[in-house]
């Protein structure tokens, strides 16, 4: 099977028109004709219907067709690992996983693959997961619920917060792959003063009722407040909650902000309360600008989740990665994870 028929036919199917494959692959159109004649006299079937005006593919051409993009596409990825002159490795990553979590890695990877070039993005999570589908970065990292996974599927996330689905799940993801690698403790995080600081440990129905920080809606942060506070029983603790607290999302926050690090320093001011995960919050309360406070009669946990496509083994940088990361996690648990 000549690969330039193939292409051929993938023109005339996707465009259902002669005319149309031929101006689109600077071919005559007798030359279009005569390369999908020829795949049909190879293959001993008929892939098209010429006895309308407008051609349409008959059923095994449907059938062929159905596989013309996955292997061009797989001929395209194999040209340019073959050619491309020293391996890249394009990664993606939440602002806090960037931060906090990526250097170590990064380091333990450079130090195995220091021929490898590296370039890392940082951006919102439905972003990262398009730029993974659109072959821009070869994998990325964020906290949640896989993109390709639907609703109210049980995962292998941790009890407390009931994983949460970014707006391109489900169907409209295929071919990402993802895989959950830690699971990361969420917690509130106090002003050093606050009455809390000292205890360092409260019930959910107390926390309701201070006042809080969050992120804006749409982002993964405020889901894990929303989700935390919203999913807990209104009448639990409807006698401190505010008014404005409803079973879908959490007490109405006094502030929002667009950017973690400005959720911390607003904090630390003496601003309100936060619902983090403790990576994120880690290095303020060491230095000692916020207090951790542990949510007492809930298990609130979110997923570091690594997404990335199917066909991205093509890329050998890409499973040294993988690799290190799995390591990094597992055998250093303490000094990544661990308050």
């Amino acid at each position: 099977m000549e690969l330039r028929h193939l292409r051929t036919f993938e023109a005339v199917a996707r465009t259902l028109s002669m005319t149309g494959a031929a101006r689109e692959l600077h071919y005559a159109q007798s030359s279009v004709s005569d390369q999908v004649q020829a795949l049909e006299r190879e293959l001993g079937v008929e892939l098209v219907d010429r006895s309308q005006r407008r051609i349409r593919l008959t059923a095994r051409g449907e059938v062929l067709a159905s596989y013309t993009g996955r292997i061009l596409g797989l001929l395209d990825e194999a040209r340019t690992a073959v050619v491309r002159p020293a391996p890249e490795l394009a990664l993606g990553a939440l602002e806090t996983l960037s931060r906090h979590l990526l250097p170590g890695v990064l380091a333990s990877y450079r130090a195995r693959h220091p021929e490898t070039r590296v370039r890392v993005s940082q951006s919102n999570r439905g972003e990262l997961h398009g730029a993974v589908r659109r072959g821009e970065l070869d994998l990325c990292l964020t906290f949640g619920t896989p993109p390709n996974v639907p609703p109210n599927v049980p995962l292998n996330v941790p009890p407390g917060i009931p994983p949460s689905t970014p707006p391109n799940a489900g169907p409209d993801a295929p071919g990402l792959r993802a895989e959950t690698l830690a699971e990361e403790p969420l917690v509130v995080i106090v002003p050093p003063g606050h009455r809390l600081a000292t205890r360092g440990r409260a019930a959910l129905a107390e926390l309701a009722a201070e006042p809080f920080l969050a992120t804006q809606r749409g982002c993964g942060f405020r889901e894990m407040y929303d989700t935390a506070f919203g999913s807990t029983s209104t009448d639990a603790y409807a006698a401190t909650a505010t008014a404005t607290t409803t079973a879908a999302f959490g007490p109405e926050p006094v502030a929002e902000v667009d950017s973690i690090d400005t959720l911390g320093a607003c904090v630390a001011a003496g601003m309100g309360c936060a619902l983090l995960p403790l990576l994120a919050v880690r290095h303020r309360a060491d230095r000692g600008e916020v207090a951790v406070v542990e949510v007492g009669d809930a298990e609130l946990r979110t997923a570091i989740t690594m997404t990335w496509l199917e066909r991205s083994p093509a890329n050998p940088a890409l499973t040294g990665f993988q690799d290190a990361i799995r390591r990094q996690l597992s055998t250093r648990p303490s000094d990544l994870l661990a308050p």
